[in-house]
């Protein structure tokens, strides 16, 4: 069955809003076990696509590439993104 991205998004955005009080940013590969029967590029696909609405947001140190719900994070503020 494929996976429905309107229902893929809404997952994303609960589990992201249950684990916000602990962690802001994510490893893309923490995405996957959000749907363990999806292949990992069908979940990079629709990451990509809701970082492309504007609802997720890559978030870079450098060494490494994080993502989270725009607008969150300690990192938000500080650096003055909208």
């Amino acid at each position: 069955m494929a996976l429905d991205t309107a229902e893929a998004q809404k997952v994303i955005v609960e589990n992201l809003e249950k684990k916000a009080k602990s962690k802001s940013k994510f490893y893309l590969k923490d995405f996957y076990s959000f749907f363990p029967e999806e292949k990992p590029r069908t979940v990079k696909k629709i990451v990509n696509d809701m970082v492309a609405q504007g609802i997720l947001e890559y978030w870079s140190s450098g060494s490494t590439t994080m993502i989270g719900l725009k607008g969150t994070g300690k990192q938000a503020g500080a650096e003055g993104e909208d």
